[in-house]
């Protein structure tokens, strides 16, 4: 496997036609070995933290099996509808004072339009007038091009539509809408002007063949952002009984997603919290960015902790503002 991994630093790019199962059944520290030897060799030290936001909670008309937010499941999420942007101005200044390289305004729902779309333009133009060091995120679902374009205008520089899973796997999660319709918006996204960010939820039952499938689209797509989350069951949800995944398999899967993926930013997201030390292996596995404060529906890492754990495995940060007096607060 590190013979592979040199092949892929090289120039060698794994493809549909290649034997997996040295990724899938290898030796796992020679495995991770390799990973961040690629990352290293293809990305460098720098890594970035990204934070999210609530936009709008719960009521979502879609049916996919992993989410609290649909009212197809009985949940306790909590439900409400956009803020003012006054909120979203806030967050941001606090994120930007910790060092965190993007922040994103998350929706449910299937997409966003009418007054919230409104509010979110004014959100973005406030943040991006009032801290134009930060790389502004959006992810509002299944968006047309022109309202997409109004994003980029506002200050928007990346827009998040996971793809979830792979194709063939994709029914068994989500019937509301199609993976046609993942790959229609990746495109949208791109015809409008915007980055690509791309990845989506492990642990829902796929195969490993599934996982190195999805892997192999985001390559062929030329995905260059990638978060990975791994499952946390909710309860009232239909996964809700679905075994949680080994730490050992959490980290072949970032590994394998570096090696078929080798320039990305592999972004860790939900499910880093069952690691010790803040999941630190995993930026020795491949991964190279993270998710840092609260997630949506679960708890995330602090992120003045994740600033000294990465910086103590030497990756270099945004640099920061001194954060002494701002307190952290988790869900």
């Amino acid at each position: 496997m590190i013979h592979l991994a040199e092949e892929i630093i090289n120039g060698r790019r794994l493809g549909k036609d290649d034997d997996m199962t040295m990724l899938f059944e290898g030796e796992l520290e020679i495995l991770c070995e390799g990973a961040d030897r690629i990352r290293q060799a293809l990305c460098g030290d720098r890594a970035q933290l990204c934070s999210i936001i609530n936009g709008r909670s719960g009521c979502c008309s879609e049916n996919c099996k992993f989410c609290a937010q649909s009212v197809h499941h009985h949940t306790s999420c909590e439900t409400y509808g956009f803020p003012e942007p006054e909120e979203f101005v806030k967050g941001c200044g606090r994120m930007e004072a910790l060092g965190v390289d993007r922040y994103s305004i998350v929706t449910s729902g299937r997409a966003v339009s009418g007054e919230d779309l409104e509010k979110s333009i004014a959100a973005y133009e406030a943040m991006h007038r009032q801290y134009p060091g930060m790389h502004l995120c959006a992810s509002h679902g299944l968006m047309n091009v022109e309202d997409m374009k109004r994003l980029k205008a506002a200050g928007v520089s990346m827009y998040h539509t996971n793809v979830e899973t792979s194709e063939r796997f994709f029914p068994a999660i989500c019937t509301s809408h199609s993976y046609a319709d993942k790959l229609k918006q990746i495109r949208r996204v791109r015809e409008a002007g915007l980055e690509v960010c791309s990845g989506g939820i492990l642990g829902m039952g796929e195969t490993w063949q599934d996982r190195a499938d999805m892997a192999l689209l985001l390559a062929e797509l030329e995905v260059m952002s990638i978060p990975l989350n791994f499952l946390l069951p909710i309860p009232g949800t239909p996964l809700a009984e679905q075994p949680l995944l080994s730490t050992d398999e959490i980290r072949r899967i970032v590994a394998l997603f570096r090696y078929i993926n080798p320039r990305a930013y592999i972004r860790i997201a939900a499910g880093r919290i069952r690691f010790d030390n803040g999941g630190g292996v995993l930026f020795r596995s491949g991964a190279n960015a993270t998710l840092t404060g609260d997630m949506l529906t679960t708890t995330g890492n602090h992120t003045v902790q994740d600033r000294a754990l990465l910086t103590g495995l030497g990756y270099v940060l945004k640099e920061t503002e001194e954060a002494a007096g701002i307190t952290e607060v988790t869900g």
